[in-house]
Order: C-alpha cells, then structure tokens, then sequence
C-alpha cells in the first residue's frame, strides 16, 4: 500500500498535465507503474464480487492520491473504484470509519466527475466511468455497473418482485430512433443542498448534444431530462430511469469517437424503458431490474411497451378477463395446490405425493411409471434415502410401505414388462448396485447387489424381436449392458467406444423391436441395436445426421422417448434447453425444434407423453431449476410452468405430469393446460 501511494504522488507531481489522452514517454512509465501496483491491491479488495473487510481504511488515503492525479490520467482508477462501491457483497461500513469514508466519496465524486470531462474515453469506457460517478453520488442505479458488459449484446435482467433472472437477448443495438416515451422530468424539489460537481456536467450537455442535435431525431426529451438530472445533482430519490439518462447523456458529450459515443448513448437510453419478467409476468422498469433491491420499485399497471425475452419492445397488454380464448398461452405458477395465471385465473390443481418416510430425506431423484395390463398403473420413485415408494398416481398415496434394501442413493430406475404379463421394477443405485422387485408384492426379485464405479446413470427395457426384454443399463464409465430381468446378471452389451453416458431411452421401431439412444458427456448421440450379438453390428440402428447436429450446434444431454400418433420418435436435449426430435428410421430431424429460453440453461430432465386425442406433449426443464415448459411439437405451442421447487427429474402417467423434486413429488394434469 505505501508503495503504491508513493508511485501515485510520483506521477501526481510529475508533469502538470491536466487533461486529455497524449503522455510523454517518462509520464507513461509513471502512470504504468502506479497502475501495475494498483491491479494487485483491486484485485485484494474485490476478490470474486467480495470486497474485503479491510478496504474502508484504506481507500480514503486511495482517493485522496488518485485525486490528486491530473483528470485525464485516473479515470481507470475511478472505474475499479466504483466496482468495489457498488459490489453486492461489501460489509458494512464499520462506525469509526463512516465520516472518513463518507468524505472519500464526495472527494471520489468530484474528481471522477473531472476526469470524465476531462478525458476522451473510448464510448464503452465512458459508460462505466458514468455509472462510478453516479456511484460516488450515491445513487443506486450504479449497480448497473455489473449486469452492463462492454461487449455483450444481450441484456442480463433480475425481476424486482419474483427476483427470476432473466435475458433480453440483442438489446444493445444502435436504435436510431426512440423505442419508448422519454421519463418524466424529475421532481424540481428534489436538490442537493451540498456543494457537488455535477453543474459542469449540465453544462457540458447544454454545449454537446443538447445544442449539436448529434444523436438525432426524437432523443431531445432524453437529454433535457439528464440535464435536469445533473443540475439538480443526482439526489437519491431521483428515479432509475431519469438517472440512466444522464448517464447516456455524459457519453454523448464525453465517450470517443464521437459517431460512437452517440450510437452507444442511444442503446443506453433504450435503459430507460420496461421489461416484462417471463415467470410473474409483471412489468417493470430497466432501470429497477439492473441492480439489486432497487429503492421504490414498483411493476407498472398501465398499457405500455416493454421488452420481453423474446425481443422488443411490444406493447404490453392488460391481463385478459378470466377464460381462455385467444392470445399466446400464458406461463402458469404455482400457488399452494393451484396453477394460476398472472390475472389469478385458475387452469389447473398440482397435487402432492405422500411422504414415504416422515423424518427422512425427502428429495427424489428418478421417477418411473408402472404400467400393469388390467390394473392401474403406479408410480414408483426414490431417491437419497435408498427407499422405493410406489404411489397410486390418482391420489398420491402410497401403495404400500416402502421398499427397502438400498444401502446407497438410487439414480435410476425403469420398469420391466415381462412376455407373460407380469411387471418388475428395476433399481440402479449410486455405486453401481441394481435391484428387482416386485411390485405386486413389495419383495425382491434380485437384491440390490454390485459394485461398479460411477454408479447407474440410466435404466430402460427394451424389446426384442425374438421376444425377449431385456435390462438396459449405462453407467458414467461407459459400459452399457444387456441384462436378464429374471435374475439381474449380464447377457450382452453396447456402447463398444465405451463413451461415459449420461442418459439413456428405449425407443420402440416396431411392436417387438426397440432400439436403445444415448447421449454421452461429450454431448455426441448413440444408437444401438439390442438385436445384434456384436456391439460393433449396426442392425437396425440408424445414427443421427451428423451435419443436423453440426448445424443446430447441438450437443445432447438427455434423450428422451416421443409416441405420436403415427411412430415414436427421439427427442434429444442440450444444455443450453434447446430440444430436436428425430426420426430414427433416417436419423433426420423432424419439424421445428423447441429453442432455448430463459433460466433453460442446465443440464435438462424431460419426458413426453400422448393425451386424449393423439396430441403429443414433451415436457422439459432443468436439474433444479423450478421452470417447465409443455410443448406440443404440432403446433408449435409451448406453456411455462413456474413451480416453487427444485426439479430432479420427470415422467409421465397418460394425461398426468409426475415431477420430482428436492422435497418429495407432485401431479400436474396435463389436460388442462
């Protein structure tokens, strides 16, 4: 620290340049020496968004070196300064340490005021040293510091009232023109009473953009309000919007070039409108959305145009009366036992499982649905406890007590549908134990047994045309074996690469003929004849086109199988939440592909099922996170589901959604929606 505020009064006292960019060479080796030593103590004051607990001591005697540095020569110090003011994790001023702080600031303010002024920085730059001023007056809109990134052209948003993250993707486009209504000329009575900077900054609108016209037609209402902004100096109730005005308006005049000083202060007013948030389809300003707890925001009530994820802005519209007819589908939350729309409308009931072991970790992590020809079909689900529940899905209470035996988490699990009628349920467990039971009658068929490295990822049956089912199973390292479901033990195997599997689906290509998809860490796709004696033997297995993949960027996590009303195809899921259906008798896609949306990111749990009239619904969302989406591949249709839980896994029972999650199960009825 003291040689750092040694090499800052060097170069303060150097040479008594006071402005713009040119330095001789003796100044430029002072400057980068000071700015060297400066990079390793920032780094040690905001360490990862933390800021230390040590930095409101020292900083005072920062600010007081910087700002004796000429104006044109600090401006990057100013910059990481108001990184660590406005950090989300900083502690609290200490008491013994607020007047001296507090009087650092004011000083920070001042000087980070003459250094924008002063210095002719790149437009990007400018934007940041805008929002430091602000920050040193105070003010919280500066926390937009953090979402706004040079050189991203997407727009990261967190909802002032259900606190979701959201993104507006290309929001940093030069609009030319207006894409909202100015904000309303701030309160005449809110003024600083103090002695602050910000009168030359209203004077330098006044002799930039406000007389030269140089961002165009439609912007003049923008700039007299950051001009009234300014000469009233940035007082702490002054609204968001009013402020990110004058942040653009200060790179107008000050960021360089000037045709990219101006094409940067048109994408930063585009701050100053609304968005409307995906899961509680509010609107809200930019502005509130920009930085954390914002003072006073409020969502918007009236008709007004705001930026969605899908782009923008649109005219917002009321919520439409109870009923539903006509318009885009609306995104559903839960509420207690009920999905309601943002209007309160009700369109549907979630139902909740029984607790199979009171007291006992509650958290569900593979979910199957029993079918048993002439009975109703069960539920079966497990998860850290090691206990197999079987639920009846028309009630959610347990069949029977659970199943125990596992001595370790069950990751997986698939149930069996043998020739003679009769249905097991298969177990994997995370160490590589496989069970068989009986559902009929709770006992095993084959105690939980086995000790393979990286534990059972996936489980399926599939059928043969000899008419055998046999056990899929995959595990992290790669190996994929055919099993006997009467007694668990190895007949065969796929996957002769022995690439690790993350997921695993059997989809059926004929009555007595299934073939086995697998997507692999590396995000490649696999599809094997169960058929075949040799692995190597392609059989009736047709890959997926290798150009589709290449051109949608697509790398699968999880596959899934899809029943329509003619054959059943493969559906296919990345990371980023985009989903590709193929049809395996070619290894094209088919149709249109369900793209990314926002918080689909992760890795995805899917399953899909047929409703009452052939329509085909795939359900998808990722390892927890609380969003669903319902997609009908026909019509393109998609529904967003908002639950207040952490989804692990999927499935479907006819018409029923069945949704694990860290805390036990639900029911959603599909039907409905």
């Amino acid at each position: 620290m003291k040689t750092l505020l040694a090499e800052m009064t060097s170069a303060a006292c150097g040479t008594g340049e006071t402005g713009g960019t040119s330095e001789s060479s003796g100044t430029g080796e002072v400057d980068a020496g000071w700015r060297r030593t400066w990079a390793s103590v920032a780094e040690g004051l905001l360490d990862d968004g933390t800021v230390a607990d040590g930095a409101y001591a020292v900083l005072p005697y920062l600010v007081e070196a910087a700002a004796a540095l000429p104006p044109g020569r600090s401006a990057d110090f100013w910059v990481d300064l108001g990184f660590i003011v406005t950090a989300e994790d900083r502690p609290t001023v200490p008491a013994d340490l607020e007047a001296g702080f507090g009087a650092a600031l004011r000083l920070a303010e001042r000087a980070a005021v003459r250094s924008l002024l002063a210095a002719g920085a790149p437009a990007k730059v400018c934007t940041h040293l805008a929002l430091c001023c602000v920050a040193f007056a105070g003010h919280h809109t500066a926390g937009a510091l953090w979402a706004l990134q040079p050189e991203e052209s997407h727009l990261p948003l967190c909802c002032p009232g259900c606190e979701a993250d959201t993104e507006i993707p290309e929001f940093f486009v030069d609009p030319v023109r207006p894409q909202s209504e100015a904000p309303e000329l701030p309160d005449p009575s809110r003024v600083r009473q103090d002695e602050h900077p910000w009168g030359e900054v209203a004077a330098a609108l006044r002799r930039g953009p406000m007389r030269t016209g140089a961002l165009g037609e439609g912007w003049e209402p923008f700039l007299r309000v950051a001009h009234e902004v300014a000469a009233a100096g940035v007082p702490p109730g002054t609204p968001g919007r009013a402020v990110l005005c004058l942040v653009a308006g200060m790179v107008a005049a000050k960021g360089t070039p000037q045709g990219a000083g101006s094409e940067r202060a048109r994408e930063l007013m585009s701050l100053t409108g609304h968005f409307r948030c995906p899961r509680c389809e509010r609107t809200w300003t930019i502005a509130d959305g920009l930085t954390q707890d914002p003072d006073g925001a409020r969502p918007q009530s009236h008709l007004t145009r705001a930026w969605t994820v899908d782009g923008g802005p649109d005219a917002v519209e009321e919520p439409a009366a109870a009923g539903r007819t006509g318009g885009a589908a609306p995104r559903l939350r839960r509420d207690g036992n009920a999905l309601l729309a943002a209007d309160g409308t009700s369109w549907g009931r979630v139902a909740v499982f029984a607790d199979p072991a009171p007291g006992s970790p509650g958290g569900v992590d593979s979910l199957t649905v029993v079918s048993r020809p002439g009975r109703p079909a069960l539920v079966a689900g497990a998860g850290d406890s090691g206990l197999v529940a079987l639920w009846d899905p028309a009630d959610g209470r347990l069949h029977r007590p659970p199943l125990p035996g596992h001595p370790d988490r069950v990751r997986s699990m698939t149930a069996l549908p043998l020739p003679e009628g009769n249905v097991l349920l298969a177990t994997g467990g995370d160490s590589g134990t496989i069970a068989l039971w009986d559902p009929a009658t709770g006992r095993p068929v084959r105690e939980p047994a086995g000790d393979r490295p990286g534990g059972v990822t996936g489980m399926c049956a599939a059928t043969v045309p000899d008419g055998r089912v046999l056990l899929v199973t995959a595990t992290a390292r790669g190996a994929v074996r055919l099993r006997d479901p009467a007694t668990g033990e190895s007949v065969g195997s796929l996957n002769p690469y022995g690439s690790p599997i993350r997921s695993i689906a059997a989809v059926p290509i004929s009555a007595g003929h299934t073939l086995i998809a697998a997507a692999a860490t590396g995000g490649a796709v696999h599809v094997w004849d169960p058929a075949v004696d040799d692995p190597w033997e392609r059989g009736a297995a047709v890959q997926l086109g290798k150009h589709a993949l290449v051109d949608a960027d697509h790398r699968a996590a999880a596959v899934a199988a899809v029943p329509t009303r003619d054959r059943t195809l493969l559906a296919t899921a990345d990371d980023r939440g985009v989903v590709m259906l193929w049809d395996l008798a070619t290894g094209a896609p088919v149709g249109d592909r369900l793209p990314s949306s926002t918080g689909t990111a992760g890795l995805p749990v899917m399953t899909a099922t047929t409703l009452h009239g052939g329509r085909t619904v795939l359900v998808t969302g990722r390892k927890q996170g609380s969003d669903l989406r319902v997609w009908e591949p026909e019509t393109g249709t998609v529904r967003h589901l908002v639950l207040d839980v952490a989804l692990t896994c999927l499935a479907a029972a006819g018409p029923d959604l069945i949704v694990g999650h860290d805390r036990g199960v639900l029911k959603i009825q599909l039907t409905g929606l």
